[in-house]
């Protein structure tokens, strides 16, 4: 059941800002199904998404969009092909910070386009790690013939997300026109 006509998912990294991310857009109060994070050899976090987080913002033309957060555990998989199926298209984030995190981004870029076509990438904490920046993504991106857009972002800052969403209903408006 798809409750408003467009949709969009956040998938990534434990860790990335996805929640961060629907909590910094959303114009209702998120729906999230964060629980005590047990599992902090992967990320040391006190909370951590198990189910799905849910926003909505609207579109200057009334257009309600839902915002989807999946959860960043690879053992948590099975809960993407549901949340993805009927959306427009996906935001990956990737924390910068981790030394995996280029093998991160083709991981979930291989899991999250069996369920979408249309996906935006976007690398968060790189606060953190400032060298390269985006370089290593572009390169992997262009070695596999990938045309993604991709940004550097602070999940927690409302127009770095809109800038992603923005992007992702762009690329969806000329897909299925």
């Amino acid at each position: 059941m798809i409750l408003q006509k467009y949709k969009i998912v956040f998938g990534g990294t434990m860790g990335a800002g996805k929640t961060a991310a629907i909590k910094s857009l959303s114009e209702i109060s998120v729906l999230s199904t964060e629980a005590v994070n047990t599992d902090e050899t992967a990320h040391s976090k006190a909370w951590t998404t198990v189910g799905i987080d849910y926003g909505e913002i609207k579109l200057d033309d009334g257009t309600i969009v839902g915002l989807y957060g999946t959860p960043g555990q690879d053992r948590f998989d099975f809960v993407w092909a549901v949340i993805c199926k009927g959306a427009i298209g996906a935001v990956i984030l990737i924390d910068h910070s981790r030394k995996t995190a280029l093998d991160d981004l083709k991981f979930y870029h291989h899991a999250f386009k069996k369920h979408v076509n249309n996906i935006i990438v976007g690398i968060t904490h790189v606060d953190k790690d400032p060298q390269q920046l985006l370089k290593k993504y572009r390169d992997w991106m262009s070695m596999n013939n990938y045309v993604m857009p991709i940004f550097a972002v602070d999940a927690r800052e409302k127009d770095d997300v809109l800038l992603m969403v923005e992007a992702l209903i762009a690329r969806a408006e000329i897909e299925y026109a």
